[in-house]
């Protein structure tokens, strides 16, 4: 039988697990909504961290957020890209997770979210942890588990 209560598995801390802030795609909150369109567009990402220019995480923009922003009662209402700013159209509610926390923590929150957005003590962005981090290194654990349980037959 397979056991998750490994503390290699669920009882490690994220720090080691996370994509760093440096490799993450991200915008600013002074950033018009044409940039973060680009921005969400180019990458493929149905969302990315909105951070200020000393890396605080103030919310998370999508492409949903963008078009709720410049719909109008008869049309969308494009020439709007350009004069909003990313922090009138952001979602400022957002899970997040403090760097010393455990994989389990963050596999709860994972549950609800592609990615969490990962914070040092300061409340500086460090980067995010994803579904896919977490279900590879789960996957990695079966299948080590499942090796070690044939060599034991």
């Amino acid at each position: 039988m397979i056991s998750l209560q490994s503390s290699k598995v669920l009882g490690a801390t994220i720090k080691d697990l996370i994509i760093p802030a440096e490799r993450v795609a991200h915008v600013q909150v002074k950033n018009n909504l044409e940039h973060a369109l680009l921005v969400l567009t180019k990458t493929g990402y149905t969302a990315v961290p909105v951070l200020d220019a000393k890396y605080k995480l103030h919310g998370l923009i999508s492409i949903t957020h963008i078009m709720d922003s410049i719909l109008g009662l008869e049309r969308i209402e494009f020439e709007r890209l350009e004069h909003m700013v990313v922090e009138e159209a952001m979602n400022k509610e957002l899970a997040s997770l403090s760097i010393s926390d455990t994989v389990e923590k963050g596999l709860e929150l994972l549950v609800d979210h592609p990615f969490v957005c990962v914070l040092n003590d300061e409340n500086i962005f460090e980067g995010i942890l994803t579904r896919r981090t977490i279900l590879d290194r789960l996957h990695t654990h079966f299948i080590n588990n499942n090796k070690e349980q044939d060599l034991e037959i």
